[in-house]
């Protein structure tokens, strides 16, 4: 670290990301509540992949089915996915921050970790926002730490086009009595495990117990949970080109799937194309997860480890059937989802991954 200057992770996190590109391709959808999802048809089976501020107005939010973002909002644009498009900005976008002189850990589409040395971060943060916008025309917010757990947050409340700072002095002034749920990390399923606990704010699981924690999600988990609630995190920013630790392919059927050989014959499928998408990263798999929802909307996990690695693909698509045929056959699916993990690069042993939140 630079003599006089201090270490500091800036999380950069694009406004309204995918609903702002669409925008800057049709001007004249500025001011209106747009919605992106699917193929763009409230009439088929998708979900919200983003919605302007415009939209969420009215509460629409991402991951909400289409038809109802569309009730919500009678008037709005609904416009389908455009994957490339959206590639395509981001790579401008994290570009522009390379620029800078600094260290970019890439997250996805719309955000990254900047690693920073500097005596005045709320001026480097507004550097890396004049430089997105002017690069992209896109606006972002940045959020400042001292890990990335506190700048991860702190982007939260820096939105829209603003800036925040959230460290070790102002963590429980800022966060101390909001519902665990703020945090980064913690979903409804695990904010409710908590709240059994008599743990509802981050104040609580700062002062939980941590054997109660161990208890109840492990002795991984629970002293992570324990961690989270005082706002410890790592403050390394690495720029390694990311390496996957696994594919999905995920498919929701216009028409539910109501016979075991109509399942079957869609996890076949699934698990055929997840292998063609490990192939291209030449490691084996070592476990097969299996995603299902029910109709109406009720959704459940498998998952089986193989006996050993394989670069086979009947050795996946039997492990994804097999699991297929412990799924309750007097139910309709709406949803298949099928998730290979591999080998990562130079292990032994496949590493188990920390629990996350989203999609299979």
């Amino acid at each position: 670290m630079s003599a006089g200057r201090t270490a500091w992770v800036l999380h950069v996190d694009l406004d309204q990301f995918i609903a702002a590109v669409e925008v800057l391709r049709r001007p004249e959808l500025a001011g209106l509540p747009v919605i992106v999802g699917g193929r763009g048809d409230p009439t088929e089976r998708a979900v919200v992949s983003t919605a302007s501020y415009e939209a969420r107005q009215f509460g629409v939010g991402s991951g909400m089915p289409l038809r109802i973002a569309a009730r919500k909002v009678p008037d709005a644009v609904i416009l389908p996915v455009d994957a490339p498009a959206y590639t395509e900005a981001s790579e401008r976008v994290m570009e522009a921050l390379r620029g800078l002189g600094v260290v970019v850990e890439v997250l996805g589409w719309d955000e990254a970790f900047l690693g920073v040395e500097t005596d005045d971060p709320e001026a480097f943060a507004e550097r890396a926002r004049a430089a997105v916008l002017d690069a992209t025309e896109l606006h972002c917010s940045v959020g400042i730490g001292d890990n990335k757990v506190r700048a991860k947050i702190a982007t939260g409340f820096g939105k829209p086009r603003g800036v925040f700072r959230l460290t070790r002095d102002n963590w429980f002034e800022v966060m101390g009595s909001r519902p665990t749920i703020d945090l980064w990390g913690v979903g409804s399923k695990v904010s409710k495990r908590l709240a059994a606990h008599a743990i509802n704010t981050v104040r609580e699981l700062a002062d939980a117990d941590e054997s109660v924690l161990v208890g109840e999600f492990g002795p991984r988990m629970g002293v992570w949970y324990s961690q989270l609630g005082r706002g410890i995190g790592s403050a390394v920013v690495d720029d390694s080109p990311w390496v996957a630790r696994g594919h999905s392919r995920e498919t929701t059927y216009q028409r539910n799937l109501t016979t075991s050989d109509e399942v079957r014959d869609a996890v076949r499928e699934l698990a055929s194309q997840v292998f063609d998408d490990t192939v291209k990263e030449g490691r084996p798999v070592f476990r097969v997860t299996l995603k299902v929802r029910y109709a109406p909307f009720f959704t459940a996990t498998k998952a089986r480890k193989l006996p050993a690695p394989t670069t086979e693909r009947a050795d996946v698509v039997k492990a994804a059937v097999a699991l297929a045929e412990s799924l309750d056959s007097g139910r309709e699916v709406r949803l298949l989802g099928v998730r290979a993990e591999m080998v990562m690069p130079e292990e032994g042993d496949p590493v188990e991954r920390t629990p996350v939140r989203g999609r299979l």
